[in-house]
Parts: structure tokens; sequence; C-alpha cells
């Protein structure tokens, strides 16, 4: 067999992995996140983003781009996360064509209430199956196949 065969197996082999790993902690953080605070994985990276966006607030189309949704794909979480009150519209002042999803002062405070367990979770998770030296490996590791987007701490700022 030759080297290059090997390369492609070891690459297709870490994809696999990589993919199965996100599955699971994807699956158990969501469950968990949804039974304790009637939130998604990607509603609570909604309302972080708006927690961390200027005057909290960002423009929809933005908010896809970030958040790896469709146009379509957001608009259906936010309209979840305005009919629970946790975001609102707001219209652009000097473009009639933009419109800003706001953070609400109750969007905030469950953010706040959801990241205490949230961050727990994920603590717990990696804990339970890596050591110190392991997780600053896999960061570095992980970090390597970024696009050089933002990073984003799972906390709200205070």
């Amino acid at each position: 067999m030759s080297s290059q065969v090997l390369i492609e197996q070891a690459s297709g082999r870490a994809f696999t992995a990589l993919l199965r790993a996100h599955a699971a902690a994807t699956r158990s953080l969501s469950a968990q996140l949804s039974a304790d605070h009637g939130l998604t994985l990607s509603d609570y990276e909604v309302l972080l983003r708006l927690a961390r966006a200027p005057d909290r607030r960002m423009r929809r189309v933005d908010l896809a781009e970030q958040g790896l949704l469709t146009a379509s794909g957001v608009t259906r979480l936010l309209d979840g996360l305005e009919r629970s009150s946790y975001v609102e519209r707001a219209a652009c002042s000097s473009d009639r064509r933009v419109v800003y999803a706001v953070l609400t002062e109750a969007g905030l405070e469950k953010l706040r209430a959801a990241s205490r367990s949230h961050i727990a979770q994920i603590e717990t998770l990696f804990r339970a199956r890596l050591e110190d030296s392991e997780l600053d490996e896999l960061t570095v590791l992980l970090a390597r196949l970024e696009d050089g987007g933002e990073e984003l701490a799972c906390a709200p700022p205070e």
C-alpha cells in the first residue's frame, strides 16, 4: 500500500472521528440545554452573539452568516426567540431593507441563566474524557483546521 493511500485513510479516519465526536457532543449538550432551558444550541449561539454585539443588535443577515444558517433558517430561529420575547426586531433608520435582531433584557437574563448550566455541562463532558494536557493539545490541533473565524466564548458578557 502506498504512503498516499495511508495518508488518505488516516485523514478519513480523523475526519470521521471529528464528525462523530461533534454529533455526540452536540446531541448531548443540545438535549440538556433544551430540557433545562427550552433552548437549542442554535438559539443559545444567537443569543450569545447578540449579547456580544454592539448595542446587543445585529443585522439578521449577519447572524445567518456567522451562525452558519440560511436566511430562512435564521428567520425561523429568530421567530421563535421573538415569540419568547428574548429577541425583538428593529428597523434601520437609514435603510428600510435592513432589519436588526435585538437582544431584550429577558433574552439576556435567559442567556445568563442558561450559560451557567451549559458551561458546566461542557466542562463535565470534556473533563470526563480528557486530561488537561489532552484538552490543550486538542485545542491546538482543532485550531489548525479553522478558517480564521472569530473565537466565540461560551459565556455571555457580564
